[in-house]
């Protein structure tokens, strides 16, 4: 959010900023408590920006101003806030007045049932923990999907297709999400690799008594990697996100966070999934799926993971049952512009991040070795300083995205995954009218002619009975009306 004095009020958002325009008449006076009071009213709660002001200030300046509106809602919410995000405490006689939010619920995702602060008479709703807390605006896109029926929309497919139809999707629809997955991380063509990770899918979807503890993390890393990954459980060295190529040095898009502080992250995430409504899901699933990739807490399978915590939130709030994966990665991977879309949202937070700490990386000629085992030659200067950062995420965009990339996937990847799997049966049918055989010898047949739109020389040999020239025609009319109007991908 930006604000700025002019000659009419108003609000202009692009590209996901905020320009809030005030009369002169609302300038606030040139101290602590009026720019406070200024924020708390009209621009909301950032925790990144107050914990960093709150590092800077001599805690009297705000301690006097409660001294002096002890029921004063901004002075209390302010003196909160302060003693919240430092762990310091004021020197303060008690306040009074009415019980306030922390956080209004009208315009931020807060805790489901908020814990009374008697010291400052507010009602903590704040929905993580000090380590870690992302928020989440309710901007008119975040409402949208958090109202989008996902298990309604499952009815209705059921109702289109038949629950038989949709049940045989599920198998496909999990190796394709698997397959997609591993091309997000540009590791195509490791076919052993995407069924292990569909197996782990269907194994621990949802099924994880808690998925964010570091033990079930190394078991399901170890599931979707293989038991041969070579630095499984939480990492103990530092990581970062880029690219190095010989000749032009390395490049870095994102530094993750100090490696000693990644329990008490997860700790915040976990807080923040326990204390939040089911009623939420799709708001929790991008919390725990982008709050984790950019938490970063494992070396290697951060990305799988976080994509794998979509499906596990929304199975475990009961919005997708067993067995059906929705297929996000593969509704990311569709389309260059998806993709694009994909890699936006990740550099929204990563972004300003590398503007503002870009010189403080460094890759040293030394190697250092790390308890882990791993030995590296990158060195962060400002852990410190990038802390409230990497702590105090505004995810607001991720769940905007995550929203429609979920609408899509249902009412597209996986519409037409069921339309794909009623023609294919329908198809293998009509052809079984026609000439006799196993399911797999008539699919090898129906797949060959979807490929070549013919009959071809080579399938005769493989099944000589289409050599009557009649009978392949006839085959081929089939498959072209069984399939009519659709194509292999959405």
């Amino acid at each position: 959010m930006e604000s700025y004095i002019g000659r009419k009020r108003h609000t202009y958002e692009t590209n996901g900023v905020r320009q809030e325009t005030y009369l002169e008449a609302m300038r606030p006076e040139d101290t602590l408590a009026a720019h406070l009071t200024f924020a708390l009213k009209h621009e909301g709660v950032h925790l990144e920006l107050l914990a960093r002001l709150f590092q800077n200030i001599d805690d009297d300046h705000l301690a006097t101003w409660v001294r002096q509106e002890p029921t004063g809602q901004y002075a209390r919410r302010a003196g909160f806030l302060y003693e919240w995000l430092t762990g310091n405490t004021l020197d303060i006689p008690a306040t009074g007045g009415n019980y306030r939010d922390a956080l209004d619920p009208r315009h931020y995702v807060t805790a489901e049932t908020p814990r009374r602060n008697r010291r400052w008479r507010i009602n903590d709703n704040l929905p993580g923990t000090p380590d870690y807390c992302p928020l989440v605006r309710r901007t008119p896109d975040v409402e949208s999907a958090q109202a989008y029926d996902i298990a309604g929309r499952l009815k209705d497919m059921e109702g289109e297709f038949g629950a038989d139809i949709l049940r045989r999707s599920a198998v496909w629809l999990t190796i394709h999400e698997s397959r997609a997955s591993f091309a997000i991380e540009h590791e195509s063509g490791h076919q052993d690799r995407i069924q292990r990770f569909a197996l782990a899918m269907e194994q621990f979807c949802g099924r994880l008594p808690d998925p964010l503890d570091p033990h079930a993390l190394s078991e399901l890393q170890s599931a979707i990697l293989g038991v041969s990954t070579i630095r499984p459980g939480l990492r103990e060295s530092p990581v970062f996100v880029g690219s190095r190529s010989v000749g032009f040095g390395s490049v870095t898009h994102y530094v993750c966070p100090h490696w000693e502080w990644l329990p008490e992250m997860l700790e915040g995430l976990r807080r923040f999934l326990a204390s939040t409504d089911s009623s939420q899901s799709l708001i929790r699933a991008a919390v725990a799926s982008f709050g984790f990739v950019f938490i970063h807490p494992l070396a290697d399978g951060n990305g799988r993971v976080s994509r794998f915590l979509v499906n596990d939130l929304l199975r475990r709030d009961g919005l997708v049952p067993a067995p059906f994966i929705l297929p996000v990665s593969a509704a990311i991977t569709s389309s260059a512009v998806r993709r694009v879309e994909y890699d936006r949202v990740l550099e929204q937070y990563s972004r300003p991040f590398m503007a503002r700490y870009q010189e403080s990386v460094e890759f040293r000629q030394e190697r250092q070795h790390y308890a882990d085992g791993i030995e590296s030659d990158f060195a962060f200067a400002a852990y410190t300083q990038a802390a409230p950062s990497w702590r105090y995420p505004d995810l607001t965009d991720q769940v905007e995205y995550l929203g429609g990339v979920i609408r899509y996937t249902l009412e597209h990847e996986m519409h037409h995954q069921a339309a794909l799997q009623r023609a294919w049966y329908g198809t293998r049918a009509a052809v079984k009218d026609w000439v006799e055989g196993p399911n797999d010898h008539i699919d090898r047949i129906i797949r060959a002619i979807r490929q070549n739109g013919r009959v071809s020389g080579k399938l005769c040999k493989e099944f000589p009975v289409l050599e009557d020239s009649r009978l392949a025609r006839k085959l081929e009319e089939l498959v072209a009306e069984g399939f009519e109007g659709l194509n292999e991908q959405a």
